[in-house]
């Protein structure tokens, strides 16, 4: 049956804090809305991009691809302008999430073998070592002395090309306007940088390198014997949103508390327990779980984002649909209350027992 074209122009009101008045807002003209799902190898996007088995990246284990990038819209629902990149391993439920909200997702496929190699030689001298290395690999410049990974290989550059691709393979879901008019860069102020765990914590320290919309950070960020993030920020720290839960490590050993109040979130907002709360949750940055994970502090790690892991309610539905929306869509210009430090959160971690 044939269709006529769906035109979704987004509402100006509605995204005025991004969009200045000379800029268009984002318009889809696809013929047959629907969710798309497209997937592409990093290394047949650029024929610059390499291997480094030195640092456990490469691009097939044992004889499949190890480099696909994977990405996800929504042309059904009203666009944001924003795309979200996610620096971790593909999450098919929260990228459809993610597009039911009107954003745009990719997954791209960069040098971050580096961490299971590097995160445990970290000199005590050094409190910028593996703020360094995340920001080379995100970026491909020289920022570290532990690791040579070239522009081509680093997120930057990845996402980049990926963006291009889509561009031109899936044009009816407006990739465009995330490229700048020479198509050179990414328009980083309508780029969303969000990861769990190692990928969340790369992701703020590429926010605080290079501005962006937003951070979404799940059960991070970590490096807590480094001090990159009390860096004056590029992005504002208010555009910074968190989500842990209580028994994961990183938060019982102070790793994100310390982070979050590096990066000044609290004065954004108390921390608040999503279980005992509701949307807007005091307009803060710093959310947190306790819910019953059986003292399974693997499962408190993984956890906070859809998946298996994901705590459910007495009806059997996801228990922090609210949380996930809020965290990528919540106003940023809307702020809690400013907080005094957490005196219980150790910032000094240095000679610790804690894990990293």
């Amino acid at each position: 049956m044939h269709r006529t074209p769906l035109i979704i122009v987004v509402a100006a009101l509605a995204f005025a804090s991004t969009l200045t008045a000379a800029e268009p807002a984002l318009v889809y003209s696809d013929p047959q809305p629907q969710r798309y799902e497209l997937t592409a190898r990093a290394s047949e996007l650029d024929p610059r991009a390499k291997p480094h088995p030195e640092i456990d990246f490469v691009f097939e284990k044992a004889g499949k691809p190890a480099d696909t990038e994977k990405a996800m819209v929504d042309t059904r629902v009203a666009p944001q302008g924003k795309l979200v990149i996610w620096l971790m391993g593909y999450n098919p439920a929260l990228f459809e999430r993610i597009s039911s909200y009107g954003l745009h997702a990719i997954q791209p496929h960069y040098a971050n073998g580096w961490f299971g190699k590097l995160s445990k030689l970290a000199p005590a001298d050094d409190d910028q070592y593996l703020g360094n290395v995340r920001l080379e690999a995100a970026t491909g410049r020289d920022f570290s002395k532990a690791v040579d990974i070239p522009e081509p290989d680093g997120m930057k550059q990845r996402s980049l090309h990926f963006v291009k691709w889509l561009a031109k393979e899936n044009p009816q879901a407006g990739w465009q306007y995330f490229l700048t008019d020479d198509a050179n860069d990414l328009r980083w102020d309508r780029v969303i940088m969000s990861g769990a765990s190692h990928g969340s914590t790369t992701s703020a320290r590429f926010a605080i390198h290079q501005k962006v919309d937003r951070v979404v950070m799940f059960c991070g960020p970590r490096d807590q014997y480094d001090k990159w993030q009390a860096l004056p920020s590029a992005t504002p720290t208010n555009r910074f949103f968190g989500f842990s839960h209580v028994l994961d490590g990183g938060w019982s050993g102070d790793h994100y508390c310390r982070s979050w109040e590096l990066l000044g979130l609290n004065q954004y907002g108390p921390i608040v327990n999503v279980d005992k709360s509701s949307p807007p949750y005091d307009n803060t940055r710093r959310l947190i779980t306790d819910a019953d994970v059986k003292n399974d502090d693997k499962r408190a790690h993984s956890c906070v984002t859809p998946g298996k892991a994901s705590i459910k309610t007495a009806d059997d539905k996801l228990a922090h649909e609210a949380v996930w929306r809020y965290l990528f869509t919540h106003p940023t210009d809307e702020i809690g209350a400013p907080t005094a430090a957490d005196p219980g959160c150790e910032k000094n971690l240095q000679g610790t027992t804690a894990k990293r």
